[in-house]
């Protein structure tokens, strides 16, 4: 199984970004996918997850309104749009596979992350 996170860099505050995550090797449609971010000194945290289906998204209180998370099947791959973003959203992003959950436990599959750093 792999992950794959791409999209990362360097942007201005107030700019946008679009992550992407491909997966192999993995029965992507039978797991919700998640984006989490990690930030030097910090803590994983839960950024947004989305369904299987579609049908059911979450996201932190942070990014609501500023993230969208969105899947194609067909792709096997994940997104996360990013905008409206501010120095704090600097961090390291990573997808994961797993259930739907803000819980990083939940999720048993993970990618090695790619870095945005947001600009003031």
């Amino acid at each position: 199984v792999q992950l794959v996170e791409s999209g990362g860099g360097l942007v201005q505050t107030g700019g946008s970004l679009r992550l992407s995550c491909a997966t192999s090797g993995l029965s992507f449609r039978s797991y919700a996918m998640g984006w989490f971010r990690q930030a030097p000194g910090k803590e994983r945290e839960f950024v947004a997850a989305l369904h299987w289906s579609g049908s059911y998204r979450n996201a932190a209180d942070s990014v609501k309104g500023r993230f969208t998370i969105s899947r194609d099947n067909a792709k096997s791959t994940v997104y996360l749009q990013m905008n409206s973003l501010k120095p704090e959203d600097t961090a390291v992003y990573y997808c994961a596979a797993g259930s739907i959950s803000s819980i990083a436990g939940e999720y048993h599959y993970w990618g090695q992350g790619t870095q945005v750093t947001v600009s003031s």
